[in-house]
């Protein structure tokens, strides 16, 4: 059976957006707002998959604190997330990267919105194609190198999850062990400390925590952590049980062959959600990842390609 799309300009909280739907899904890009995919509605469950925060929004100028503007939704780091050197050209990277606080270009083409941004200090261009499959989004990268020289970097969607107590994390078998990367975190200890998954001891209280569920809200923290195996699989789900629905993340692992996972339980402005973030290198620092050779490289006047499909099932 043939599935049809439709497409149309959009107000959302304020901003210019597009909205993307079909009889199962639908969602809302920000091309203003850094290429931001403010929505993704599952019509079946009558569910937001994407935490929603602030009634209105301002778009952010270049290099803006990321801290200072809007917690919700699906935003683009590139091509890094701690603010601080690249390890091959001149510049700074700004707080969680360049591009969620640049303005994107954008068309129509058969009802895919492709999207486009170009550095106006490194020597990138990063591409974006969305366009909806029917219960899900898929997105198709294409970063461009216009220097003589390899360009590092790190890519991941923090795109924060509408999640709670009832949520579980599902990931590929061979994934056991991650390491803390958050220092606010009270549970997990400091900054590279190894803990078995999914289940370890906190360091705060010497009980048992799960870490492929969020703890309750009231617990106050923060936690990001990364798994310290590659990948072997392109793949991560959170599974909904109060909704009976689950959203399964897939991705060609040879191309983002890492995946962390930062989660507020009440910790950052009171919020309680949680972010899937398989990415091209670890650590958040781009520059640290290139000395540890745990990142990805767009060759020299080349590109680099990749793909990440959301998709919503039930349980």
């Amino acid at each position: 059976m043939k599935q049809t799309f439709s497409w149309k300009h959009v107000t959302y909280k304020g901003l210019p957006g597009i909205k993307l739907e079909n009889i199962k899904v639908s969602c809302i890009l920000l091309p203003s707002y850094g290429g931001k995919m403010a929505s993704f509605y599952d019509k079946e469950a009558e569910y937001e998959w994407l935490f929603q925060a602030e009634d209105n929004l301002v778009a952010p100028s270049y290099g803006a604190d990321f801290s200072a503007y809007d917690s919700s939704g699906f935003d683009e780091m590139f091509p890094g997330i701690d603010e601080g050197p690249h390890p091959s050209e001149d510049g700074r990277i700004p707080d969680h990267g360049e591009v969620w606080a640049m303005p994107w270009t954008w068309e129509e083409d058969e009802g895919k919105i492709r999207l486009e941004v170009t550095s106006p200090v490194f020597s990138y261009t990063l591409k974006k194609e969305v366009r909806l499959v029917e219960k899900g989004v898929v997105l198709t990268y294409e970063a461009i190198n216009h220097s003589d020289h390899a360009f590092p970097f790190i890519w991941t969607p923090h795109a924060l999850l509408n999640l709670n107590k009832a949520t579980s994390v599902e990931v590929p078998a061979h994934l056991t062990s991650v390491m803390n990367v958050e220092k606010g975190t009270e549970h997990l200890g400091s900054w590279g400390t190894p803990h078995p998954y999914p289940v370890t001891t906190s360091e705060k209280t010497g009980q048992s925590i799960d870490l492929s569920a969020l703890e309750p809200e009231e617990d106050g923290t923060v936690e990001k952590y990364y798994f310290t195996d590659r990948l072997d699989e392109g793949w991560c789900t959170v599974v909904q049980k109060d909704r009976n629905r689950r959203l399964t993340y897939e991705f060609p692992h040879e191309k983002v062959p890492y995946l962390g996972v930062w989660k507020t339980n009440g910790g950052y402005r009171g919020e309680y959600n949680m972010a899937l973030e398989p990415c091209t290198g670890v650590y958040d620092d781009v520059y640290i990842a290139d000395k540890i050779d745990k990142v990805s490289r767009i060759p020299a006047r080349g590109t680099y390609e990749w793909n990440l499909k959301i998709e919503t099932g039930g349980i």
